[in-house]
C-alpha cells in the first residue's frame, strides 16, 4: 500500500502547498508516529486554510488518513487556531465521526509564527526539532491543509491543477479564490475588482515572509498562498524592496545591540543557537567564516526580529538571509553540538500575539473576512516547470499540442528529486520558453 500511495502522490505532482514546495512523495516515503495537519494560517491576512477546513473538511481528513497509512502513523492531529471558531466547529464535528479515535484536534493559540514547523511540533507534541533538522527526526510529518486536500485528490487519480489563493489588501473585493495554477496575477486582481489605488506593489505570500513580485504578469504557482496589494511605501513592502547593500550599511551604523531580536526569536526560544543581534555585526567585521556567522543557517526568516522586535526599525531578517546565502553558496554546513536543546523558560511570555503584529504591520484595515467560495478560470495560463524544491520538470509537450486539464506537461528528470507539472486548463500550447509553458484556452 505504501508504494502505491507514494506513486500516486508523485504522479499527481503534489508539493507542499504551505510555501516551501517540497515534493510530497518525498515526505510520504517515511515512517513516523504522528502526522500533523498545519492549519495554523500562520501569516496575517491569509485565510485559505481555515476556509478549506470549513468547506472541504472531509476531503482533508481523507488526505490525512492516506498520509497516515503511508507513513505508518497511529496518530493524526489537525492543528487550528481557536479564533477560527466556525472552522473549528466543523473540524471537531467531522473528527468525532471518524472511527478508531486516531485523529485528534489541537487548538493553537493565536501567536506568530504558530505555523512554523519547529514551533508547531513543540506546541503540539512537546518535542524539539534539532537545529537545521526536520520534524521527521522527532517522529512526525507536518503537512499543510491544501497539501492533504491534494493528496486525497491524487488517490482519485486527479493531479494538482488548481490552487486556493487569498487576494486581499487594496483590492475592491478581498476573497479566497480557486484558480488554475499558472493564472496571471493581473487576471486575479481584475477578478477581485481591481486595485483600489493607482500605485501599488503585490506581495506573494504573507506580509512577514512573502516576496514582492517584480511584475503582475507573473503566474500563480502551486505554492502561492496569497496576494496582498499594498502601497509601495507601506511598512510591509518598503523593507522587502530596499537595496540589500543599503540594508547592510544601515544595520552596521544603527544596530545598538539591544538583543531584542534575540529575545523574541522563535528559534532561539526553542533553544536553538541563533542570536540575531550577534549576526548584525558579521558583515562589518568581515567574519563570514566565524562560528557566529554560521548561526544564520538556523534562521527560518520568519521576520519577527525585523517587523516586531527591533526598536531601531532595521532588518535583522534580511541581514541573516544575506549571510545564509553566502554560506550556502560556499557549501558551509551547521555542526550541532549534540547537546540536548532546552527551550527558554520565558518562551510563552514572549509569544508575539497576532493582533499586536497586525497593528505593528499597519494591516488592521484589511482584516475583514474575505469573500469565499469564488472560482475563476482565465483565458490563458503560464505554468512554470520549476515551481518546487528540486529539479525543474522536463517539458513533454510541443507548441501547437492540444491539452486538457490534468494532462502531463512536465516530467521529473530521471534520478532527480522533483515534481510533475500538469495542464490546468483546456487549450492549445501557445509557447514554451525559459522554463515556462503557456496554454491558450479554446476559443
Amino acid at each position: 500500500m505504501k508504494e502505491q500511495i507514494v506513486t500516486r502522490i508523485k504522479e499527481a505532482g503534489v508539493v507542499g502547498a504551505g510555501g516551501a514546495g517540497l515534493p510530497t512523495h518525498v515526505k510520504a516515503d517515511a515512517s513516523v508516529d504522528t502526522v500533523l495537519v498545519n492549519g495554523a494560517s500562520c501569516e496575517p491576512l491569509l485565510m485559505s486554510d481555515p476556509y478549506l477546513l470549513e468547506s472541504e473538511c472531509q476531503t482533508v481528513i481523507r488526505g490525512l488518513q492516506t498520509m497516515m497509512d503511508c507513513v505508518g502513523a497511529k496518530r493524526g492531529i489537525i492543528c487550528l487556531k481557536g479564533k477560527h471558531e466556525h472552522a473549528m466547529a466543523v473540524v471537531k464535528d467531522a473528527v468525532a465521526k471518524v472511527p478508531g479515535g486516531q485523529i485528534e484536534v489541537f487548538e493553537l493559540k493565536d501567536f506568530y509564527p504558530a505555523g512554523d514547523e519547529h514551533v508547531l511540533v513543540h506546541e503540539v507534541l512537546g518535542k524539539t526539532v534539532p537545529e537545521r533538522g526536520i520534524p521527521l527526526q522527532v517522529g512526525a510529518v507536518v503537512s499543510n491543509v491544501e497539501t492533504l486536500l491534494n493528496v486525497a485528490h491524487a488517490m482519485d487519480g486527479t493531479p494538482v491543477t488548481h490552487r486556493y489563493v487569498t487576494v486581499t489588501g487594496e483590492v475592491k473585493t478581498p476573497m479566497v479564490v480557486k484558480v488554475p495554477v499558472g493564472t496571471a496575477i493581473s487576471d486575479m486582481l481584475a477578478y477581485a475588482g481591481g486595485p483600489t489605488i493607482q500605485d501599488y506593489k503585490v506581495v506573494d505570500g504573507g506580509p512577514m515572509m512573502g516576496r514582492v513580485k517584480a511584475s503582475i504578469e507573473e503566474p500563480v504557482t502551486k505554492t502561492t498562498s496569497g496576494l496582498i496589494v499594498l502601497p509601495p511605501e507601506h511598512n510591509v513592502v518598503a523593507g522587502k524592496i530596499k537595496d540589500p547593500e543599503r540594508i547592510r550599511k544601515i544595520t552596521n551604523s544603527i544596530c545598538c545591540q539591544c538583543t531584542r531580536c534575540t529575545d523574541l526569536c522563535p528559534r532561539n526560544l526553542l533553544g536553538h543557537s541563533l542570536h540575531p543581534h550577534k549576526l548584525m555585526r558579521v558583515f562589518a567585521s568581515h567574519e563570514l567564516d566565524s562560528e557566529v556567522a554560521k548561526e544564520a543557517l538556523l534562521c527560518s526568516e520568519c521576520g519577527v526580529c525585523e517587523k516586531f522586535a527591533c526598536p531601531m526599525m532595521i532588518s535583522p531578517r534580511e541581514v541573516n538571509a544575506q549571510i545564509k546565502r553566502v554560506l550556502m553558496q560556499g557549501k558551509v554546513r551547521w555542526e550541532s553540538s549534540k547537546e540536548e536543546l532546552v527551550s527558554s523558560p520565558f518562551r510563552e511570555s514572549r509569544f508575539v500575539p497576532t493582533s499586536r503584529l497586525i497593528q505593528r504591520l499597519g494591516l488592521t484595515q484589511y482584516m475583514d473576512h474575505p469573500k469565499t467560495g469564488e472560482s475563476f478560470t482565465p483565458s490563458s495560463v503560464t505554468l512554470l516547470l520549476g515551481q518546487h524544491i528540486g529539479a525543474p520538470a522536463q517539458c513533454v509537450v510541443a507548441v501547437g499540442d492540444r491539452v486538457k486539464v490534468g494532462d502531463l506537461l512536465g516530467e521529473i528528470p530521471e534520478g532527480a528529486m522533483g515534481a510533475r507539472v500538469h495542464a490546468s486548463i483546456d487549450g492549445v500550447v501557445e509557447s514554451i520558453s525559459d522554463g515556462k509553458v503557456t496554454i491558450r484556452a479554446d476559443r
